[in-house]
């Protein structure tokens, strides 16, 4: 069997072992309804057996699509992030289109690479988490000529589609929670602090201040959140401020490890300190007490994300605009 230089199984090999045209070998894979039955499964039998691995950069080149569609998240560990590739990935696999995926590492100058890159590429949408972007992330963007989604954070000037919630009602909603319980010391605690999380903290401070109640008890580190950050945080928060109420953490990850330690100093939560977190992580359901947590639909935000861009993709217009999927405080076990 003859082999090209680069040893890949080409059409050509396969049209010489059945003894048919490229062509037909094509329209075979890809088309298999036009080719009949009998010759389509020697066609698929000599493609399996010769290993052919479909050349899909050429494909993208003759139909002018690729097929695939990036996504760009902050963190791989992150259960945040997961839920909403899941929903993306599984809208967008019925359609035929895969799912890339990119890491930035909460940086916004990894982002702008990874554009850079991935539209070098030829994808054909994008999926960016938050509205922050670099201006020459901004202008390739723009100029690129492809659908591209926003998520996890509203804006009021998207670049196209976008799609999340409103994270500053979110934060003020629960805080506006903890007041309506009758807390009046309350406190916020958050880590790596990007983007979401200061609007999360803009909402506290925004409930608060309409309470004329205090927003000085508040603790924030660039450090990345895990449940020993949230312990060590909230052992910092409480020796400073000893009378403190209730504790915001920014994520559910802080709160689940501030409740660890409230534990560890045997204080009763919520009676001696009541605790929320954000995101609505399986964790807050496996403590005890429950932690209260505003809950984001973020499997949902993925499929609409993957109806949105099949929609674009499909040739329908649409203006850029924002769609707020919402989110709901759940008050768990940790206020009272």
């Amino acid at each position: 069997m003859p082999r090209r230089t680069s040893g890949r199984v080409t059409l050509q090999d396969i049209a010489d072992r059945v003894g048919v045209t490229k062509i037909t070998v094509s329209r075979a894979l890809r088309e298999p309804q036009r080719v009949s039955l009998p010759l389509r499964l020697r066609i698929e039998a000599a493609s399996a057996e010769l290993g052919y691995i479909p050349n899909h950069a050429a494909g993208a080149l003759a139909s002018g699509r690729s097929h695939s569609v990036a996504l760009l998240i902050p963190s791989l560990s992150n259960a945040v992030f997961s839920d909403i590739q899941r929903g993306i990935e599984e809208g967008l696999r019925a359609a035929g289109y895969q799912l890339l995926i990119g890491h930035t590492g909460y940086s916004i100058l990894e982002e702008e690479r990874l554009i850079d890159t991935y539209l070098g590429y030829g994808v054909d949408g994008l999926v960016l988490s938050g509205t922050r972007h670099t201006e020459h992330a901004e202008r390739l963007l723009r100029r690129a000529g492809v659908p591209v989604v926003e998520t996890l954070e509203l804006t009021p000037a998207p670049l196209d589609i976008n799609v999340g919630l409103d994270q500053t009602a979110a934060g003020r909603a629960l805080t506006e929670t903890f007041i309506a319980r009758g807390y009046r010391r309350i406190g916020f605690l958050g880590a790596r602090m990007d983007h979401r999380a200061q609007l999360r903290m803009a909402g506290w401070e925004a409930a608060l201040r309409a309470a004329d109640l205090s927003t000085e008890y508040c603790l924030t580190t660039p450090q990345p959140s895990s449940y020993r950050l949230g312990g060590e945080m909230l052992g910092s928060m409480l020796q400073r401020w000893p009378a403190l109420e209730a504790v915001f953490c920014c994520n559910d990850d802080l709160a689940a490890g501030a409740l660890f330690e409230c534990q560890r100093r045997r204080l009763a939560v919520p009676d001696a300190l009541a605790l929320a977190g954000f995101n609505g992580l399986d964790i807050v359901e496996a403590t005890t007490p429950p932690l209260a947590t505003v809950v984001t639909p973020r499997r949902r935000i993925g499929e609409v994300i993957a109806e949105r861009l099949l929609a674009r993709l499909g040739g329908q217009p649409c203006r850029p605009q924002s769609e707020d999927l919402g989110f709901e405080v759940r008050c768990g076990g940790s206020i009272g």
